[in-house]
């Protein structure tokens, strides 16, 4: 397998300065910078995972290019948003399936911010069609939900599924099914948190690929319930 020595303190550094100066001009001037020490240690981590994640399912992409690939890009969509910083001010990917087309599939993730890290898997914002059928899937009495919260290594590394929720129950649940609280999330995932110090191990790429694996009860259930190989 691919070796990664884990992210240099230089990354890090990075993302703090950039902070502090978010701005094009202060980009401009870092740009060479910024690919030394952001985009080719997360192509090099995203090359040394594609072996540890095949050996998990051969159905989820990992695309070290930092366009179009598995890295997610730095630029800020400012549009619609009352923050105008054009950057973003970690560092991201997502390892998505590959019948997914958007942040929005089933994926594995990792997110590297100066003051936070954290990785795993799960499904965030799904759109209606397929959060249907995951609540359905959940509400079935034999449809496998209690297996994946109930596995103990998933429960040992994230504390079980997590994920924002509705208020209420969704139209067409029953409001006292033993599970109404999953039913009335709108994303599903475990997540793993560590300090940013931890990305700096040697042994990182080893710790994200065990979280993965960890993963496997959630992400095999959501990649099936919608209707998709894993």
């Amino acid at each position: 397998m691919t070796d990664f020595p884990g992210f240099s303190p230089a990354f890090f550094a990075f993302f703090r300065e950039l902070a502090a100066h978010n701005d094009r001009d202060w980009f401009n001037a870092n740009k060479d910078r910024y690919k030394a020490e952001v985009v080719a240690p997360l192509s090099s981590f995203i090359e040394a995972m594609a072996p540890r994640l095949g050996a998990i399912s051969a159905h989820f992409v990992a695309d070290p290019r930092p366009n179009g690939g598995s890295m997610f890009r730095i630029y800020k969509d400012v549009r619609f948003s009352k923050d105008k910083r054009p950057y973003k001010e970690h560092g991201a990917v997502q390892f998505r399936h590959a019948a997914g087309k958007d942040a929005h599939a089933p994926g594995y993730y990792v997110h590297l911010a100066p003051d936070e890290i954290f990785f795993g898997g799960g499904i965030w914002l799904p759109p209606s069609p397929q959060l249907k059928a995951i609540r359905e899937a959940i509400a079935k009495p034999d449809g496998g939900w209690d297996k994946v919260i109930g596995d103990r290594d998933f429960a040992k590394t994230f504390g079980g599924v997590h994920g924002d929720g509705l208020s209420r129950p969704p139209r067409d649940f029953d409001k006292d099914h033993p599970h109404i609280e999953d039913l009335k999330r709108k994303s599903f995932f475990g997540m793993r948190r560590e300090a940013p110090d931890f990305a700096l191990r040697p042994d990182f790429v080893e710790a994200v690929g065990a979280t993965f694996r960890a993963a496997t009860p959630l992400m095999r259930f959501l990649t099936r319930a919608v209707g998709q190989p894993f």
